[in-house]
């Protein structure tokens, strides 16, 4: 009876083992996907591209290899496709030298700093524009009209470093001298625009800021889930995330790669995939766009910091003060007259 007791819960053990290692719908962020077998057997350095997911992450990693082979096909060379669930992830990929290529937002590109330099490849273009808005929306049946009523409320952002589902509002909050932490009540990050716009039809936050075009996506092809929300503010234009390269990468190779990239809406089928992205076609990047927001990301940094240490320098002034009284306190205390009174 033991043994049969020892094998039952042998069987279980492994079935379990089984299940925690590839459980239904698990995707490794930390492993590169694309075309191994073929770098594994001719020892050549594959071309790494890079992306990092803001709508459903299984969805459009497949989009995202469609292009990745595409490309390989195009330059005769292996081509393998790393995916990372944030774009500080992403960012740190390029810093290391782990990618060649990614596939940025507006606000990762501002915000990168990496010792291995990278410049602008490409930028997407949707329905004949390379720039967004950033939508602010609320429940539908939210009581809610404008910004300044979310003060104390719930926020969903995106992503730390997207542009239109965190640093836009981050932006408008320091204009007023504010930061997430003091304005919200709580704020929580989704890591998808698609969840961020869910979190908020199901009342999960009061309110979130979500890319207009992948709106515009979700409201053409979930229509139901789009009707539950109602957009409260839009706020200006940013371009739409770039495609970025090392900068050490050979020229002639950069050169191939502008070319594919400017070109591969002429694939009809790979077209149609992209468009499920909100990508029509790719087209040389506006720099000077991007540069304004660069710029904008640094003064956000440098606010911070100085408010940082102005709050440093207060919290230690005030414990000089009450160290000071409660010694003087102290020493008043053990103090021994000279002579009896």
């Amino acid at each position: 009876m033991k043994r049969v007791i020892s094998m039952m819960l042998l069987t279980l053990a492994c079935l379990f083992s089984a299940a925690c290692a590839h459980p239904q719908g698990y995707i490794d962020f930390t492993q590169p996907e694309g075309p191994r077998p073929a770098v594994e057997q001719t020892g050549v350095k594959p071309l790494r591209i890079a992306f990092a997911s803001v709508m459903s992450p299984r969805e459009t990693r497949q989009v995202y290899q469609q292009i990745v082979t595409y490309i390989s096909q195009k330059q005769q060379w292996p081509a393998v496709l790393i995916q990372r669930r944030t774009y500080e992830e992403l960012n740190a990929l390029l810093a290391n030298g782990d990618a060649d290529v990614a596939f940025s937002s507006t606000g990762a590109y501002a915000a990168y700093q990496g010792q291995v330099p990278i410049e602008l490849l490409a930028m997407a273009e949707t329905n004949g524009t390379s720039h967004y808005q950033t939508y602010i929306i609320t429940a539908a049946d939210s009581d809610i009209h404008d910004f300044s009523q979310l003060r104390g409320k719930v926020f969903a952002f995106t992503d730390p470093l997207s542009y239109s589902g965190c640093l836009a509002i981050k932006f408008l909050l320091a204009r007023d001298g504010s930061t997430p932490e003091t304005f919200f009540n709580r704020f929580f990050y989704t890591h998808g625009h698609d969840k961020s716009l869910w979190s908020v039809a199901n009342h999960l936050a009061d309110a979130a800021g979500i890319d207009s075009q992948i709106y515009e996506l979700m409201a053409d092809t979930n229509p139901t889930l789009a009707k539950e929300v109602r957009i409260i503010e839009a706020l200006p234009e940013a371009p739409t995330g770039p495609i970025v390269v090392r900068s050490d990468l050979d020229p002639a190779e950069k050169e191939a790669l502008r070319h594919i990239f400017y070109t591969m809406h002429e694939d009809d089928d790979l077209a149609k995939a992209m468009k499920t992205i909100v990508i029509d076609r790719f087209i040389p990047p506006d720099s000077a766009s991007y540069e304004e927001f660069k710029q904008q990301y640094q003064a956000q940094n440098d606010w911070q910091e100085r408010k940082m240490r102005n709050y440093t320098l207060y919290v230690k002034f005030n414990a000089l003060i009450v160290g000071n009284y409660f010694y003087l306190r102290l020493t008043d205390s053990l103090a021994v007259p000279l002579f009896d009174e």
